[in-house]
């Protein structure tokens, strides 16, 4: 049937991904579009490469973030004060333009029973972000994983990035940040609570 046709190949001597044939026709289609042909030498393998970037980008799909805060810690020696990863570099696409989002978060949570590895907030915020986005949405979705995953005292999150969508199109307006934040918890409710978290971000 038209469509179900895929590619595999061996590269490196690893088995890469099928890549189905609409889908590189797809990416030929638009090549043609720009007015490319897809048929010169260089842009010959350009829809399989294609094709496998965007699988690779839109991983995010296929997992569930919520499950890197499966596995806690009780034993934290007492500890009570706010746990934070800092300038977590990040990457995903706007669902708009499909333009990349490039930016660091910034997580903290103020612990109630029990902790989580640190790696896990960052593995949360790959898991969101490795999908078509808006970082509205980004922002608040990693908020509230980590809220009614772990249920701590608060939860503080800041994303700033840059869109390729408002560099490199449209206003074409290069070095700007979109900064967004969500507040919960003690960090919402408490003024002291959230300007001791936003300091310690570097807000």
């Amino acid at each position: 049937m038209p469509g179900e046709k895929s590619v595999t190949d061996r590269e490196n001597g690893s088995a890469k991904p099928n890549v189905p044939e609409d889908v590189m026709e797809a990416v030929r289609t638009l090549l043609r579009w720009t007015g490319e042909d897809p048929e010169r030498e260089g842009l010959l393998d350009t829809p399989k490469r294609v094709a496998r970037a965007w699988k690779e980008y839109c991983e995010g799909y296929t997992e569930d973030p919520s499950y890197h805060l499966s596995r806690i810690f009780h034993e934290v020696g007492g500890y009570d004060e706010i746990v934070m990863l800092k300038d977590i570099p990040f990457h995903s696409h706007c669902e708009h333009h499909m333009a990349p989002i490039t930016g660091v978060a910034h997580i903290a949570y103020l612990p109630g029973d029990y902790v989580v590895g640190i790696s896990k907030l960052a593995r949360v915020l790959h898991g969101f972000a490795r999908r078509l986005q808006v970082q509205e949405r980004l922002t608040a979705q990693v908020a509230d994983c980590i809220w009614e995953n772990l249920h701590p005292r608060g939860v503080a999150v800041v994303i700033e990035a840059s869109h390729g969508c408002m560099t490199g199109r449209g206003v074409r307006t290069a070095d700007v940040m979109m900064k967004t934040s969500r507040m919960m918890g003690v960090f919402r409710d408490d003024d002291k609570s959230r300007k001791e978290v936003l300091q310690l971000m570097g807000m």
